[in-house]
């Protein structure tokens, strides 16, 4: 069995930054747009760092407007991911993006992508459910909107909060009302954090929103007893190291601190973030881990239990998931 066929679980995926750049395309020309400034000469994102990378982000998102355009995009994702062996996958979704906000239009936006979700479950074999996400740099009180919509629909699909964006912006604290929020509605809990700033914004991250979880999370590697702390609470990482490295975090992946975090007892997941912003795939991410720290089949079989005890979906839907992964252990 290769690495490609085996089954996977990821856990932090942006799902418009997931759109394959063919069909983000393919959509700008049905719409009569001209976005080809966000794209290379080989038809790939193109982008010169992280915040030129939220603004071809926001570019390329800006063509889906409507239902539709999300359940044709969720399914187009599903199928890149089910091609890499995910068979469970939790993504991003901001209602910022997602009609504005505004409560009735989230509900249309989020049935089409659910109901894209049941299709691809049931002729892909590939499980998914979404984190709720407000965009930091756009602020706290849209947050609180985006923790109302969150609230509103929360359930077996819609199932964990969290919050992406520009990690330099303000400071977690001023997120609280958006999380406490989310919790009382019985959603997990995850925030990025440790990616562009470093352990005193884990810390703070941890101490103000509580989250289980931590998107990226690596600069905790700086700070030696942060890295205890975290292997101690539990507290999972979901690690993206080609994105780490495409984005000039780290040089390549031998340097990359996922290894020694995992060494040191932390709790650390795998998951592309982006996948074809960093030209990478969960087969690529695992193919490269393997090469440069030697993982064997263990380690990786660690990784999906580790991101399966952490997912935000119910008991039934993990005994479903357990089940699917038993052959590779």
């Amino acid at each position: 069995m290769t690495l490609r066929s085996q089954p996977k679980l990821e856990l932090h995926l942006h799902l418009e930054g997931a759109a394959p750049p063919a069909f983000i395309r393919g959509l700008a020309r049905e719409k009569h747009e001209d976005i080809g400034g966000i794209f290379d000469e080989r038809g790939h994102y193109s982008y010169t760092d992280f915040w030129h990378f939220l603004k071809v982000y926001e570019v390329a998102t800006s063509v889906l407007r409507s239902p539709e355009d999300y359940r044709r995009l969720t399914l187009a994702v599903l199928e890149e991911s089910a091609a890499q062996g995910v068979i469970y996958s939790e993504t991003f979704l901001s209602p910022d993006f997602c009609g504005g906000r505004d409560l009735s239009a989230w509900r249309d936006y989020l049935a089409a992508i659910e109901d894209a979700a049941r299709e691809a479950e049931a002729t892909m074999g590939i499980t998914l459910r979404a984190i709720v996400t407000p965009i930091r740099h756009f602020g706290p009180e849209k947050a609180r909107e985006t923790a109302r919509c969150a609230a509103e629909t929360a359930g077996r699909f819609v199932t964990g909060f969290g919050i992406a964006g520009d990690e330099k912006v303000l400071e977690p604290k001023d997120y609280l009302w958006s999380f406490d929020c989310a919790r009382e509605a019985g959603l997990g809990i995850t925030a990025h954090a440790g990616e562009w700033r470093g352990p005193d914004h884990i810390r703070a991250t941890l101490r103000d929103l509580k989250p289980s979880r931590i998107g990226h999370g690596v600069r905790a590697i700086e700070d030696l007893a942060l890295v205890d702390e975290l292997a101690e609470t539990g507290t999972v990482l979901e690690v993206c190291p080609g994105s780490n490295i495409a984005l000039g975090l780290y040089p390549d992946w031998r340097k990359h601190p996922i290894g020694q975090l995992h060494h040191r007892g932390v709790k650390v997941t795998v998951s592309t973030d982006d996948p074809p912003f960093f030209h990478t795939t969960m087969t690529r991410e695992w193919d490269r881990l393997a090469d440069a720290f030697d993982w064997d089949q263990g380690v990786f079989d660690t990784l999906n239990r580790t991101a399966l005890d952490a997912a935000f979906c119910d008991a039934e839907t993990k005994a479903e998931i357990a089940k699917k992964l038993e052959p590779a252990r």
